[in-house]
């Protein structure tokens, strides 16, 4: 399976490349004749300021205090969700005794573009194979953050998921908006039928579905990164399902739709939001932006290991792309030149969050599985971000993996676990 750069599926890179990349290389090459000073008198999209600097954690969505949190400042308060957490689920299990906990299950789904089929399939093939776990929490980044809510919701979704992934076409992601869409706006693309793709697939059964399972100590957690702080932030969805809030639905999708917003080639989504009685509006993109995929904060963890909460748990990672050397001669241009290295950079940046999760997964005695496209798919190549035939075939790839017991790997690559 040939892919031009090495990890371009990573952050939903594949869709940029493969669907934008021409385009954007003849309009940086015309941004090297128009020049910076008739970019700063075009006329963008316009926005609200965003809140300062300072009152960026105080902001409250939907009138739900956990509905998300910044990883990097409210450690505090994601270490007091994951104990109501516990709470929540020792009440629904009927038990009193932190010893009785059952095993944890942890997955953790990574973003790109139609490699997230692979992921589909993988789940799908599991459920087939009878010995797919119910996840106590699952995460989602990008594309992950599309296949996350299905996940959550188990085996019963599964039909749902494999419409999603083996149906749909780049028609139903984006149109694009061609030269001016740098111009005179906020990326190469309008991603109004993603939109509505997410609204006809997520609905209030759903949302009702979520919010039950949050109830019996579940968490269904999405990253996206808001640009204007340049921080991470986790959105707790399960919270946000169960708040009975009438935008609770639409602030649902927003968050899928900010978390699979590539910078550039997606636009923003903006949030309105409002501090000490003043409106503002936040910038959210693709939550790989800063990380491809997480599990949980690595504080989080060591706090609730050191509450002495011990159970046993196994952290499932799918990685929705390959890995490995793919070597490809560059040539000496700018654009081939930047191209290779900033597709050299989000590879590495996707393979550094497999070894994050692993070293905080050892640290904290939880058992690691890491799934990621193997060499030995031999499907179609991608004729483009969302190509049909070629997301069906990796579907079909994943699922007879799983079905026939895919053979997780313990460790991330490069690490020799031999002694």
């Amino acid at each position: 399976m040939h892919r031009e750069y090495p990890g371009e599926e990573d952050m939903d890179h594949s869709v940029f490349e493969n669907a934008f990349g021409g385009q954007f290389r003849r309009i940086v090459l015309s941004f090297s004749f128009l020049g910076v000073f008739l970019l700063q008198a075009c006329s963008t999209p316009t926005r609200l300021e965003p809140q300062p600097a300072p009152l960026t954690a105080k902001v409250v969505m939907i009138d739900t205090p956990n509905a998300r949190f910044y990883p990097d400042e409210q450690v505090t308060e994601l270490y007091e969700e994951g104990i109501r957490s516990i709470q929540r689920e020792m009440k629904a299990l009927n038990i009193t005794d932190l010893s009785k906990l059952p095993k944890a299950n942890f997955l953790a789904i990574s973003g790109g573009g139609g490699d997230g089929a692979f992921g589909a399939g993988l789940l799908s093939g599991w459920t087939k194979a009878g010995t797919r776990p119910e996840f106590k929490l699952v995460t989602g980044v990008s594309t992950g953050a599309l296949i996350a809510p299905f996940a959550f919701l188990g085996p019963a979704y599964d039909e749902q998921l494999k419409r999603v992934f083996t149906t749909i076409s780049a028609e139903d992601i984006y149109f694009e908006r061609g030269f001016s869409g740098v111009l005179f706006n906020d990326a190469l693309s309008d991603t109004t039928p993603l939109f509505n793709f997410i609204s006809g697939s997520v609905n209030e059964e759903m949302l009702t579905a979520i919010a039950r399972e949050y109830k019996k100590g579940r968490l269904l957690l999405i990253g996206t990164t808001n640009l204007d702080a340049r921080r991470p932030v986790i959105w707790n969805m399960g919270a946000i399902a169960a708040s009975g809030h009438p935008k609770a639905l639409d602030l649902f999708r927003k968050i899928l739709l900010a978390s699979s917003a590539i910078p550039a080639a997606f636009p923003p989504v903006m949030f309105d939001v409002e501090v000490d009685g003043k409106q503002y509006q936040e910038m959210h993109v693709d939550g790989g932006a800063i990380a491809q995929l997480f599990l949980y904060p690595p504080d989080v963890g060591r706090k609730i290991v050191n509450k002495g909460i011990k159970r046993e748990r196994r952290a499932y990672i799918i990685r929705n792309g390959a890995l490995g050397e793919d070597w490809s001669p560059v040539e000496r241009s700018t654009l081939d030149i930047a191209g290779r290295a900033i597709s050299t950079m989000i590879y590495m940046s996707g393979v550094n969050d497999l070894f994050r999760v692993y070293m905080i997964t050892q640290r904290d005695g939880v058992d690691y599985n890491l799934a990621y496209i193997e060499d030995d798919f031999e499907g179609p190549p991608n004729e483009g971000g969302f190509d049909p035939t070629y997301m069906n075939a990796l579907f079909a790839y994943g699922y007879e993996k799983a079905r026939n017991s895919y053979a997780w790997k313990k460790t991330p690559p490069y690490v020799d676990n031999s002694n």
